[in-house]
């Protein structure tokens, strides 16, 4: 059953008389089923935003809390059973724990009790009347709240209320607002102590401290690389051959300095008589795999770099054809801009359900007074179903992005008139987006996202039995690895072509695929020959802009050699850049596709004849031919000159059997 919501027809320009190619329009059910399926599972993940708000205290995670249910920071609310929850400690933002030089763990719990106080302690207080002088002038009270500033030398029970003595002088550390001593034997047990129970709670925790020890420089960061982006946008959109040539030298010096850069680094740590903690330590085992890495990708890249010097010229010619059609749509560079500000609120909002999802437990009052807060059941699956909503929407929206530039791309490609672009292309290609072929992009991400998740799920087992699973497993595990991310890699340059089939022939996705598929087939050598260079000096680019981003990180971290791991924050930021880089030299990439797809179509439908003229321009044919690579496409064909001519057929090969289709299923 097929349902024909509505169609493109060849039209006639009633004052010049030129035939337009215009696409049909046509989608199956199964389009819609998919769609609604995506829906239904938005909806899921609406119940679960619901339920992680309503259960959840994301700022209990982010600014730490009391032993007795108290959100540092914020005024509360009262816990039945708790006699001391339910206190204003709006002007009480640090974490103080009375026995900072002897915490323990009992079943991931610190056995110390933990208040909420308005300063931490700069000198040592070897006595009760130096903690009641203390909270005197500063108003900082360090015992617990029930007991009186007055009754802190009176008291009986002050040696239990009150911190253990002596307590070391401590600074407000930005991991969770924490004092942390900075006495050098306190401070490296309190460190190994918190350290611990942050690992075995979950690795997600650790991740936020390092970002919220470093958030200002990883914001820093993150804007330095949204620059370094606009920079190649620029290059790339007014490349000369000189411009090709500093780019290539910037790049090729760049990755040699930040190389260098790692292993000075990681020499100066190993040498350092300082380093005593294991975050300081695990420091360096990541700067070893940096420079590690970062040493292999530049030997690749430069021999690359060598093999392909001699292409330089085309690649220039390469650019000039693509920004031809940037030309005609300049709106084409804005479109990443979008895309990219849609994922970050995705992923901000993805990010404040996942800390509501980490804290959502029931509080329950223990002896003493005290609360625990226990994780509710199912939380879990609800993680995974978050994560899933995470990938599949990140991949739909990029899809989307795709399958509006390559929309853009056909209806230039196949316009007779190319002096004559029409107008608001960008707007166009949205509309028959949303309008018509929502249901190809979701089944398209949708394949992506099956895809990922056996490698998170065999990363996850990797990373669970690590110490225990034989060599042998560990590389069936990486193999593993391997074959996945090589499949998603083919799918992803497949789906690619299938959106613009479904942009050329307004078909859905399974028809666009073995249309895409026979087109490939034919002309994938040619195609790819063609379009490796290209990708290759895009590839450079993001190598560029990650590359500097690193090195300012690096310099900005290298000054805080303190208890938090910076390298979890430099990773991060090293991982933003490729993605911000990624999706604004996207748009390249995507329009040479999609444009030497059309000219694969155009080349497989019409002979350059008055009967059957190409669409391509004159420009266009030069540089395939002077590629050399143009065997398989001119092979058993006779090349004339395009021509504009207002008469010619029309490129329907694929649209007409679609339309037999729909006429039939409407019989």
């Amino acid at each position: 059953m097929a349902c024909c919501w509505g169609e493109y027809r060849v039209s006639v320009d009633g004052i010049s008389g030129q035939r337009e190619w215009r696409p049909l329009i046509y989608r199956k059910c199964t389009d819609v089923l998919w769609l609604i399926l995506f829906f239904l599972f938005w909806a899921g993940l609406m119940f679960i935003t619901g339920y992680a708000v309503t259960a959840g205290s994301a700022e209990r995670l982010v600014y730490g809390y009391d032993s007795y249910g108290n959100i540092c920071g914020r005024k509360n609310t009262h816990i039945e059973g708790a006699p001391l929850s339910g206190q204003d400690m709006t002007n009480k933002k640090h974490v103080f724990f009375l026995n900072s030089c002897g915490l323990e763990i009992k079943n991931l719990k610190i056995n110390s009790i933990a208040l909420c106080v308005s300063s931490c302690p700069q000198e040592q207080l070897n006595t009760l009347e130096d903690i009641q002088l203390f909270a005197k002038n500063n108003g900082s009270c360090l015992c617990v709240y029930n007991l009186n500033i007055s009754s802190y030398t009176l008291n009986p029970k002050a040696a239990e209320l009150c911190p253990t003595l002596p307590v070391p002088p401590s600074k407000s550390f930005p991991l969770f607002n924490r004092c942390v001593p900075q006495n050098p034997e306190c401070y490296s047990q309190f460190a190994s102590i918190l350290i611990n129970v942050v690992n075995e709670v979950d690795a997600f925790h650790r991740i936020l401290s390092g970002i919220m020890a470093g958030r200002d420089t990883v914001i820093g960061l993150s804007v330095l690389a949204l620059a370094f982006s606009l920079i190649m946008v620029l290059t790339f959109r007014f490349i000369t051959t000189l411009l090709i040539h500093i780019f290539v030298t910037l790049v090729v010096f760049g990755l040699l300095f930040v190389s260098g850069v790692l292993w000075w680094l990681y020499y100066d740590y190993t040498n350092d008589p300082s380093i005593e903690l294991e975050t300081e330590k695990e420091n360096v085992k990541f700067l070893l795999g940096f420079a590690i890495l970062s040493t292999v990708i530049t030997m690749v890249l430069l021999s690359l770099i060598f093999v392909l010097r001699k292409r330089i010229q085309l690649t220039v010619q390469l650019f000039w054809v693509a920004n031809k059609i940037i030309s005609r749509v300049p709106s084409l560079l804005f479109q990443p801009l979008w895309t990219f500000l849609i994922l970050i609120f995705f992923w901000v909002f993805w990010v404040a359900v996942l800390l509501s999802l980490g804290t959502a437990g029931s509080a329950q009052v223990i002896s003493g007074g005290q609360v625990e807060y226990k994780i509710l059941s199912g939380i879990r699956y609800m993680w995974w179903y978050h994560l899933v909503g995470l990938i599949w929407t990140s991949e739909f929206i990029l899809a989307c992005q795709q399958m509006t530039i390559a929309g853009a791309v056909v209806t230039c490609y196949f316009n007779r008139n190319k002096r004559s672009s029409p107008r608001h292309l960008i707007l166009s290609s949205i509309s028959v987006l949303f309008c018509y072929h929502q249901g190809t992009v979701v089944k398209g991400s949708f394949l992506i996202t099956i895809v990922r998740i056996p490698r998170i799920i065999l990363m996850y087992l990797y990373d669970a039995l690590k110490e225990k699973e034989s060599a042998c497993a560990r590389c069936m595990f990486k193999c593993c690895f391997c074959c996945f991310w090589c499949l998603e890699r083919c799918l992803r340059y497949f789906n690619q072509h299938v959106y613009t089939t479904t942009a050329i022939n307004g078909t859905n996705f399974c028809t666009s695929a073995k249309d895409a598929l026979f087109i490939l087939a034919k002309n994938s050598a040619n195609i790819a020959f063609i379009n490796c260079f290209g990708d290759f000096i895009i590839f450079l680019g993001k190598v560029f802009v990650v590359c500097f981003t690193v090195f300012g990180g690096l310099m900005a971290f290298n000054y805080h050699r303190e208890f938090h791991v910076w390298v979890v924050p430099l990773l991060l930021v090293a991982l933003f850049a490729c993605l911000v880089a990624h999706s604004f030299l996207s748009v390249f990439e995507v329009v040479m596709d999609a444009l030497f797809f059309c000219f694969a179509v155009d080349m497989e439908t019409n002979d350059g004849s008055p009967e059957k003229p190409y669409f391509m321009d004159q420009e266009l044919l030069s540089f395939v031919n002077h590629s050399n690579k143009l065997t398989e496409w001119g092979k058993n064909r006779k090349q004339k000159t395009p021509r504009n001519n207002e008469d010619g057929t029309e490129l329907q090969p694929m649209v007409k059997q679609e339309q037999r289709r729909c006429d039939e299923d409407l019989k």
